[in-house]
């Protein structure tokens, strides 16, 4: 548990720098996007007068504040501009994420961590560049930073590499705790970054510093999660994983000459096999968790994701928000959300499983050793009363007619946060530690592809009806959410995929240890937590 801390700090300077930008890029883009439409509007029409305020530097007045720019036609322009954005982020990651996942189990979770922030700072730079130079620099050169991004795995990627980092530390009574320290973290972010973003700007009277410093900020996390932070994998965990890899790899190209090898191995989707897995150790009701968690966590991560930027469209289109009412709500909402991991989650926690286990020890007078044993009935209800609350928020979303209506609904959808954290725990409870990286990268495919598919509908569906009823998006969010919430019911306790024999899992070549120094391939969670 000890190392999860080295973690928390840079994540906590990277998320605050991600969460104090959100409203300003959107904002950026919609000014940008908007300058561009009167441009080319006055450049087909020269009897039409274009408003000098949409000529104003914008580094001093953005889009969200023009009432020019509120008119659907623009709003189309830009959700069509940030769909695209994400479809090719999103397809880019779904092809890197389980790769990384996989190559994080026989290459350490450190390394590939920092290769997921580069596409980061790249896409910054190029946004630093755009808001500083768009008269030279055109807006739609985000396009590139958004293939830089998705190059390298995207914030799917570090999201993914942070949470197996987290799993190898952790017992599995702890981990839940833990993951909802790291996502914690990233709310803590959303929270208090638009309000640090907002007084910087105050002070140095532009927004374009600010992108400097978010381009800073990514560069510190990926230089110090490679360099500063300690690995989580040992040594022979990796070199056994790789072993295991390359008695695969010798496997298969036994049968490289048949069609069908030929077929697996061109198949894009081949990474989500592991959700499906036969085999000694596994069963029907293991494939069926697996399933409906990974859909169940797909939703959780991906719909909020992908709905978040016209929900913030919609609010400032309905309620004339501008750059400060959005961000309030949006720190808001993660204010809740960090009470909820980081103050409601251990509370239940250890009173559900901390107390009980320390009465059972002392009553039994034997320490037991914790195992992966699949999810106990303690995270299958909060799954289910996380999914709950996103139903019953985003329903509240499509009725409300007030702004005070609108911002408490988004505080109930804020108990999801509850989920997030619980189905990663549970999915990593259902496998053998050294298929945790493979597993957690398909997840990662799923959430990458719902940056795909998840923009498609609610972007789509919100430039589709943003002139006759926007608040179809909320009906659509509320509808996934119910599918997840079903889903949940499928999920059943103490379903795990069961060890392979410990002689199966040893080294290959038995002469790599030293026998001195380990004579018994002891797994080093069970003597942390004996």
């Amino acid at each position: 548990m000890e190392r999860v801390f080295w973690l928390l700090g840079p994540y906590v300077i990277f998320t605050l720098a991600f969460g104090g930008v959100v409203i300003p890029k959107l904002n950026l883009i919609l000014d940008l996007v908007c300058r561009q439409y009167f441009a080319d509007k006055q450049a087909h029409d020269p009897d039409f007068t274009l408003n000098p305020a949409l000529l104003a530097d914008p580094q001093r007045k953005f889009g969200s504040d023009n009432p020019e720019c509120k008119i659907p036609e623009v709003q189309k322009n830009v959700a069509t501009f940030m769909l695209i954005m994400s479809l090719l982020t999103g397809s880019l990651s779904a092809i890197v994420v389980p790769r990384i996942g996989h190559l994080s189990d026989r290459y350490g979770r450190g390394r590939l961590m920092a290769f997921a922030s580069v596409g980061g700072v790249l896409a910054e730079l190029i946004t630093v560049l755009a808001a500083q130079f768009p008269e030279v620099v055109s807006y739609r050169w985000m396009i590139l930073g958004s293939v830089f991004d998705g190059l390298t795995g995207s914030f799917t990627a570090g999201s993914i590499m942070c949470y197996s980092y987290t799993s190898d530390c952790t017992p599995p009574s702890n981990r839940a705790v833990a993951l909802g320290l790291i996502q914690g973290c990233l709310f803590a972010g959303l929270a208090f970054g638009p309000l640090l973003a907002g007084f910087f700007i105050k002070w140095t009277g532009t927004s374009v510093y600010l992108f400097y410093v978010v381009l800073g900020c990514h560069t510190a996390f990926a230089l110090f999660v490679w360099l500063v932070v300690p690995e989580s994998l040992s040594k022979r965990k990796q070199l056994a994983a790789r072993e295991k890899w390359d008695k695969e790899q010798e496997l298969r190209a036994q049968t490289s000459g048949s069609w069908l090898h030929t077929i697996r191995t061109a198949n894009p989707f081949a990474p989500l096999r592991v959700l499906w897995p036969k085999g000694p150790g596994t069963s029907p009701a293991l494939r069926r968790n697996l399933v409906a968690l990974a859909a169940d966590d797909a939703i959780m991560i991906g719909a909020p994701i992908s709905a978040g930027a016209v929900i913030i469209l919609y609010s400032e289109l309905s309620f004339d928000w501008g750059n400060l009412e959005s961000s309030l709500f949006i720190s808001a909402l993660s204010m809740v959300r960090v009470f909820i991991l980081m103050g409601l989650l251990p509370l239940v926690n250890y009173f559900g499983r901390i107390r009980p286990a320390a009465r059972l020890r002392r009553e039994s007078g034997v320490a037991a050793v914790e195992r992966n044993s699949g999810a106990d009935n303690l995270d299958v209800w909060l799954l289910r009363i996380a999914l709950m609350s996103d139903v019953l928020g985003t329903v509240g979303y499509v009725l409300s007619r007030s702004e005070e209506f609108f911002v408490t609904s988004g505080m109930v959808t804020a108990l999801g946060g509850l989920g997030s954290a619980t189905s990663q725990a549970i999915i990593s409870k259902h496998v053998p530690s050294e298929r945790v990286g493979q597993l957690l990268g398909a997840i990662g495919m799923l959430h990458a592809l719902a940056r795909v598919f998840g923009p498609v509908l609610f972007n789509g569906l919100y430039a589709a009806t943003v002139g006759f009823f926007p608040k179809a998006i909320f009906v659509l969010l509320a509808s996934i959410f119910g599918i997840g919430l079903l889903a949940s019911f499928l999920v059943r306790p103490h379903v795990v995929w069961h060890d392979e024999p410990e002689e199966e899992r040893e080294p290959l070549n038995p002469g790599t240890f030293d026998t001195a120094a380990e004579q018994v391939p002891i797994d080093e969670d069970q003597v942390r937590f004996q």
